[in-house]
């Protein structure tokens, strides 16, 4: 016996991967079965999952904060920089703050 499995995404992520995994020799279906039965076999996702922080800074130790500032130090000191408020504005951009 087997059963079936629906999964709504939307138009362009199926073309997507319908083209990469028939670039790869397969269909999404035999893809997604590929899936499954790895998940069960390692008794979790067949890969790694990680949150990637909304602040790459705020994971930073001291001696880390401290290498990233004298390597800033020596650009400036190259007369490779940015105006602050440029900085500034890419920095809420990208992070939302």
């Amino acid at each position: 016996m087997s059963s079936t499995i629906q999964v709504r995404v939307d138009d362009e992520l199926k073309n997507k991967v319908d083209k990469l995994f028939k670039d790869l020799g397969t269909d999404t279906t035999s893809a997604i079965r590929m899936f499954l039965t790895q998940a069960v076999a390692t008794n979790g996702f067949p890969f790694e999952i990680k949150r990637i922080p909304d602040n790459p800074y705020a994971a930073m130790t001291e001696d880390m904060f401290l290498e990233k500032l004298e390597k800033s130090r020596v650009s400036v000191s190259q007369g490779k920089c940015r105006p602050a408020e440029m900085v500034v504005a890419d920095m809420r951009k990208k992070y939302g703050i």
